[in-house]
């Protein structure tokens, strides 16, 4: 059976960002745990404003079309997002937007998202470790894409003061919440395999 693959993706680009240092942290995890693992930036796969007319017009672009074929590439996929007025930030969602567009031959619009397994995480420095954009990209990715995302989530609260000098979560409660999300990850991406 090949590798297990599974690529990581944070959903912001800020400098010191607390969302792409706990994907940094999963990335770690994953690789402890014996899985081939990619971490991408969403600057690698600069894409316009959704815009159907746009699409009609110029078709899918080339980095749309590139970032579908690297999710493509994974049996399942971690999203570690960062929270933007209670749901989810417009750089991934733009993305996750443009990707449904996407399709090779003999696909259906967002054939990618229905077949492989999604978790989801987020850090937040509130109390609530970003649950309300958790909420909002589980029901985009499970209702809008078809994708199967695990039940496990992690939700870093107080993420400015949850990470050590090594870049790795202070409180072994939050490793092991990742930790468990990731496994799960694992467990359903091998099952859809």
């Amino acid at each position: 059976m090949a590798a297990l693959k599974i690529l990581v993706i944070p959903g912001s680009l800020r400098t010191g960002s607390f969302n792409a240092r706990l994907a940094a942290v999963a990335v770690k995890e994953l690789a402890l745990l014996d899985v081939d693992v990619t971490l991408i930036s969403l600057a690698d796969y600069p894409l316009p404003i959704y815009d159907g007319d746009l699409e009609a017009k110029s078709g899918v672009p080339a980095n749309a079309v590139d970032l579908k074929r690297m999710i493509g590439a994974h049996h399942g996929v971690l999203i570690v997002s960062p929270e933007y007025n209670s749901s989810v930030p417009p750089l991934l969602k733009n993305a996750i937007d443009w990707v449904t567009r996407v399709r090779d031959r003999g696909e259906t619009f967002g054939q990618v998202f229905r077949e492989r397994a999604f978790a989801i995480g987020a850090a937040s420095d509130g109390k609530f470790g970003g649950l309300r954009v958790l909420m909002a990209l589980r029901q985009i990715l499970a209702l809008g894409c078809g994708a199967t995302v695990v039940p496990k989530q992690m939700g870093l609260s107080f993420a400015d003061q949850a990470f050590d000098d090594m870049d790795r979560l202070k409180d072994p409660a939050d490793a092991e919440l990742l930790r468990g999300t990731l496994r799960q990850l694992i467990d359903t991406a091998q099952q859809m395999m």
